[in-house]
């Protein structure tokens, strides 16, 4: 049976008509521009499987169309980003620059140079990316690729690079793949933020982005900066072979001139911005957007440095201001005409200076991360702009953030330094106040809309507990209230599958940025990261485990030890190995991954074995699984 979320209270209605008189509604300017130069829409408005399955389809989100407003179940401001970003297609930006949007999370930006392609960040999977490129070909032109550009680390801009290029014409040094920072930086930060702590990071974000919802008014309208299509994808990963680690850095590619402004530790770890002076065309990468931005990810990574963002925008303009006449980006939608761009990146620039000074005064003044958060407001002139406002990042985590980064993981007061463990406290407040006492107090809250101070009195009746379904029930109501009066996109997935998962349990794992592909692509330092993080610290107190592995189609070989509830590699081969194996990386990683699988790959002739197998077992014997179904609003 389908899932039924429930209709706005009255005090959501109230709170949700409210809203909308902070926003300039009568503001149609995105409409237009976000539709300017469509050259074709997607076929049948799909993109579907190499199985022939559909991964995204534009009639999800058909109740988005036209001049709808906004149902009491969703914040009039995202309701409006929803319907602007919903229309797919293949978009001019100017002469010989396109993007394909709407189909994915990222966009695929594609400049056709004299006599081939430049492709700038690849969307998230590789159905998507290849779909983007038939729609080029059938109506822009008929090259090949000459090069493919990563603006940064995330996923979603390099996970489709397959349906982009074939992998063999860049490893021939036919077609460059740049990017920005070191190769072994880059690919430390794009593929260890997705492997090493991949599995939580897949949980959160489907919380996050809505992946465990069905797109609808009372679930998912959009993830803010797209319209993200849920379930599996074909995630794939091809390592840089140019990287640019200096402002200034060029590539004549194609007869068009690339210059890079080098950006890191901004959005992403490693990022650049990109000049084509020919084309008087300026990308920030994530830096700018029609959308406030995360200074710290909800689904999980390295917070940023909000500072960074306004000092890298600060730089661009100065290099390039006064010539630039387009910002593309890779999500979103253009921004024509130079008084227009300069003028979006001078109040993108202000407002991120305006959160990481206003954090840090507050925390000078003895403010906690949430004091401060509560009450910093973006001034007008920076707050009504709708390329500043909640979709992607919130004011009120940003904040936060900027406190994380810059004091780390204490807010300064000491109840927080060593609290008791969530199912522990709970156990307590539900001994001293009573069951009965906290879900009539739950209840009176939900009933009064007081719905932050419900969840949080119903929290240690659900943690201690869990089966209690009446307490699950009424903070489910709770939550989904908070969903639908929330402006940012990423707030209001989370309440919204936190209800769903109160409800009814937990719901299954659509995808994982853990794929085969991936995990084959890991650097071989980054692969045993990974294997580390499986072993069970007091398990392997007292092992001893030595193992060699030897990688005959790389030319690697490496040594792994267990000692001491570590697991450490270097490169080389040991004096004293227990068992060595050996065999083309493809089968010697499952053998670093799954050692109880070591045996099995040897009799098939995949990988050799040479000395005492028992390591590998005592290997396995240490080794954890990770559930990507844990639960999160349950212990």
């Amino acid at each position: 049976m389908p899932y039924a979320p429930k209709e706005a209270s009255p005090a959501t209605v109230a709170a949700n008509r409210n809203a909308a008189s902070l926003y300039a509604l009568d503001d149609r300017e995105d409409f237009e521009t976000a539709r300017r130069g469509l050259v074709a829409p997607i076929p049948g408005g799909k993109v579907n499987r190499e199985d022939g399955s559909v991964l995204f389809d534009a009639a999800s989100t058909a109740f988005l169309a036209g001049d709808a407003p906004a149902p009491p179940t969703v914040n009039p401001s995202l309701w409006r980003q929803s319907q602007v970003i919903r229309e797919p297609g293949l978009y001019r930006v100017v002469d010989r620059l396109y993007q394909v949007r709407n189909t994915d999370t990222g966009n695929l930006t594609v400049v056709e140079g004299d006599d081939g392609l430049i492709v700038i960040d690849c969307m998230t999977s590789v159905e998507a990316a290849r779909a983007g490129m038939a729609l080029f070909r059938e109506h822009v032109a008929d090259k090949p690729v000459a090069a493919v550009i990563y603006t940064h680390t995330h996923v979603d801009h390099y996970g489709g690079v397959k349906g982009i290029v074939d992998e063999a014409d860049v490893a021939s040094g036919k077609v460059p793949v740049i990017a920005p920072g070191t190769i072994a930086s880059f690919d430390k930060f794009a593929i260890g933020e997705n492997i090493v702590a991949g599995n939580a990071m897949t949980r959160r974000a489907s919380y996050a982005f809505g992946a465990l919802l069905d797109f609808d008014p009372h679930q998912v309208c959009s993830c803010g900066i797209a319209v993200a299509a849920p379930g599996a994808k074909t995630i794939t990963y091809i390592s840089p072979t140019d990287p640019i680690t200096e402002t200034g850095r060029q590539r004549v590619i194609s007869g068009l001139t690339f210059e890079f402004l080098y950006a890191p530790d901004t959005e992403a770890p490693e990022e650049m911005h990109i000049w084509i002076p020919e084309l008087k065309a300026l990308t920030c990468a994530e830096n700018a957007n029609h959308s406030l931005h995360n200074i710290q990810t909800l689904r999980g990574a390295r917070t940023r440095d909000a500072r960074n963002f306004a000092r890298y925008l600060d730089e661009t303009l100065e290099r390039w201001g006064d010539e630039v006449e387009v910002h593309y980006g890779p999500h979103t939608w253009p921004v024509w005409g130079n008084a227009e761009v300069v003028a979006f990146l001078e109040s993108q620039r202000d407002t991120y200076k305006y959160i990481h000074d206003q954090a840090l005064r507050l925390a000078n003044k003895g403010c906690t991360p949430l004091e401060a958060a509560e009450a910093v407001q973006l001034p007008e002139v920076l707050g009504r702009k709708w390329f500043n406002r909640d979709y992607h990042g919130t004011l009120h985590h940003d904040v936060r953030a900027v406190f994380t980064k810059e004091l780390g993981m204490w807010d300064g007061d000491p109840v927080s330094l060593h609290p008791l463990p969530p199912v522990e406290s709970s156990q307590k407040w539900v001994r001293l106040v009573g069951a009965d006492a906290l879900l009539a107090e739950g209840r009176r809250a939900v009933e009064a809309g007081e719905y932050r101070w419900a969840v949080e009195v119903l929290h240690p009746l659900v943690f201690a507990s869990p089966d209690d379904r009446e307490a699950r029930n009424l903070q489910a109501d709770a939550y989904e209230q908070m969903g639908y009066q929330a402006e940012g996109p990423q707030w209001r997935h989370i309440f919204l599958t936190a209800a769903r998962e109160l409800r009814e349990g937990v719901v299954p794992a659509q995808f994982t940025t853990v794929s085969p592909d991936m995990v084959l692509a890991m650097p071989f330092d980054i692969l045993f990261d990974y294997a580390a993080v499986h072993v069970i610290g007091e398990k392997a107190a007292h092992a001893d485990v030595r193992i060699d592995f030897v990688f005959t189609d790389k030319g690697e070989t490496w040594t792994m030890w267990v000692k001491n509830g570590v697991l450490n590699a270097r490169r080389g081969a040991s004096k004293n190995p227990q068992v060595t194996v050996s065999g083309p990386k493809e089968a010697v990683v499952g053998a670093v991954l799954r050692p109880a699988a070591a045996a099995k790959l040897a009799e098939a002739g995949r990988i050799a074995l040479d000395g005492d197998t028992s390591a590998l077992d005592a290997y396995a014997g240490l080794l954890d699984e990770f559930d990507p179904d844990f639960a999160i609003v349950t212990p």
